[in-house]
């Protein structure tokens, strides 16, 4: 069966155990407000409101049906990420919520591929629950583009980054915990600039950091919102690169020289970016993503993708599937 494949999508389980001694005052739980609704709650603060699409299989597969997309990589969601918090207490976390997502896709297992969530701030820690949720049937890992003030070079980062390389087991950066001031509290502005700024900053940091002059190529690692604000100034950093030198020269060679090391998804919902985004990682490099179920996201699934005349059917098809299935390495 043909048919696109969704390398960007969230779930949340239908309820956990209580996680109060491992979150404290601000532990994550789920307020069922009926069948189909309910709220994310941290602590006493309301976070996001949800429906079933989040938890229930039947509803995503039938939402998947009508949009024409045979498989979903089927991933946490950012806010469960919990690296504010120690260690173990990030790991105990990333257990509970690692085991409820395969109860989630054993409805339909050949058409949902779970991706983990791990306590990246604690090297050994997430390593070692990587190692346990691929062998219990996570096919990948979702990450946050930064742990607290260190970036995605900071050594843990990269040792887990190689660790993932050598298993064979690919990556998606998801932005999260964005900055929060009064200018950013108003229309969603966390999500409009904040978002894709993180993702450029995440990709800068492979780059510009060294991680891709010292990380094995077999890492296969793709972004969330098309790679952010990254390729409209890819320009910008390949002149600084050479004008400053001193200070931005960090990599072995220019900026645009990696761009053969990454992936990022289709979620710019307009023409004129996606060829901007084609035209600068290449066609090879972009996958369909949507952020379903969220609100923000694309729906129908890959509609951008569809729309843009400038996409001959070879390149179309790449971008439906035929890069996702390099990436997740199903080819």
């Amino acid at each position: 069966m043909s048919g696109i494949i969704d390398v960007h999508t969230h779930y949340v389980p239908k309820g956990w155990p209580d996680l109060a001694a491992e979150g404290g005052p601000h532990a994550p739980w789920l307020r069922i407000e009926s069948e189909s609704d309910a709220m994310i709650m941290m602590g006493t603060s309301e976070f996001r409101r949800i429906q079933s699409d989040c938890w229930d299989a039947h509803v995503r597969l039938a939402d998947m049906d009508a949009d024409g997309v045979r498989t979903q990589v089927v991933s946490p969601t950012p806010g469960f990420f919990n690296y504010g918090r120690t260690g173990p207490q990030a790991a105990k976390i990333a257990r509970v919520f690692n085991d409820l997502a395969l109860d989630i896709v054993a409805a339909a297992p050949d058409r949902l591929i779970p991706f983990c969530q791990v306590p990246l701030q604690d090297t050994d820690l997430a390593c070692a629950e990587l190692d346990r949720c691929l062998a219990n049937g996570h096919r990948g890992v979702e990450i946050g583009n930064h742990v607290g003030d260190r970036d995605l070079d900071s050594e843990g980062v990269v040792t887990f980054l190689q660790h993932c390389a050598d298993r064979d087991v690919p990556v998606f950066v998801h932005p999260w915990d964005m900055d929060d001031s009064p200018r950013l509290s108003r229309w969603m502005a966390q999500w409009l600039t904040a978002m894709p700024a993180e993702t450029h900053l995440s990709i800068l940091a492979l780059i510009l950091g060294g991680v891709f002059d010292r990380i094995d190529e077999r890492l296969r690692i793709g972004f969330a919102h098309g790679g952010g604000s990254f390729a409209f100034w890819l320009g910008r950093t390949e002149n600084a690169w050479h004008r400053r030198n001193d200070v931005v020269g960090t990599s072995q060679y220019p900026p645009s020289h990696y761009l053969g090391r990454f992936y990022v998804d289709s979620v710019v919902f307009d023409e004129r970016a996606l060829r901007l985004l084609v035209d600068t990682v290449g066609a090879e490099r972009v996958l369909v993503g949507s952020d379903y179920p969220y609100p923000l996201g694309e729906r129908p699934v890959g509609e951008v993708v569809r729309k843009s005349a400038f996409l001959d059917d070879r390149t179309r098809e790449l971008v439906y599937r035929g890069n996702a299935e390099r990436f997740l390495g199903i080819a």
